[in-house]
């Protein structure tokens, strides 16, 4: 049993094997994303909030705003009000809106996290090919 203010030792565990593949969307650096600034050869699409998008409430990233040239698409529109993908054609007409091919698109938040969000719902949507900006 374990008494009030010591910690319990964590039981050793075998060391695990993983197997390094290669990423399942194309990624890009922030080398990638500066030299984008003057170019504009690709599309940058925000996945945050329009809130933090516009540069208010910020809480998470330690500069509030946004990477210049960038479009709003904020990860929650991807779902119904049951909480699933919205259908196929609605994803799809969205992503399409944004008058670019999916080879033009990189998806980016302040993580990545909800930036494979919109890229799962491109998916979805039948449109593969968007990269993705961790950040």
């Amino acid at each position: 049993p374990m008494m009030a203010g010591h910690l319990a030792r964590a039981e050793p565990r075998p060391p695990g094997r993983f197997t390094l593949r290669p990423s399942l969307v194309a990624t890009v650096d922030g080398d990638a994303v500066e030299a984008n600034l003057a170019s504009r050869r690709l599309l940058v699409v925000d996945a945050r909030s329009p809130d933090r998008f516009r540069g208010e409430n910020e809480t998470l990233d330690p500069v509030a705003g946004r990477i210049p040239g960038a479009v709003n698409r904020f990860f929650r529109e991807n779902l119904g009000g049951d909480g699933r993908f919205r259908p196929a054609a609605d994803l799809r007409a969205a992503f399409e809106a944004l008058a670019r091919p999916p080879a033009e698109l990189v998806m980016q938040c302040g993580s990545g996290v909800t930036a494979c969000h919109n890229l799962l719902a491109m998916e979805v949507a039948g449109l593969p090919g968007a990269a993705l900006y961790p950040g």
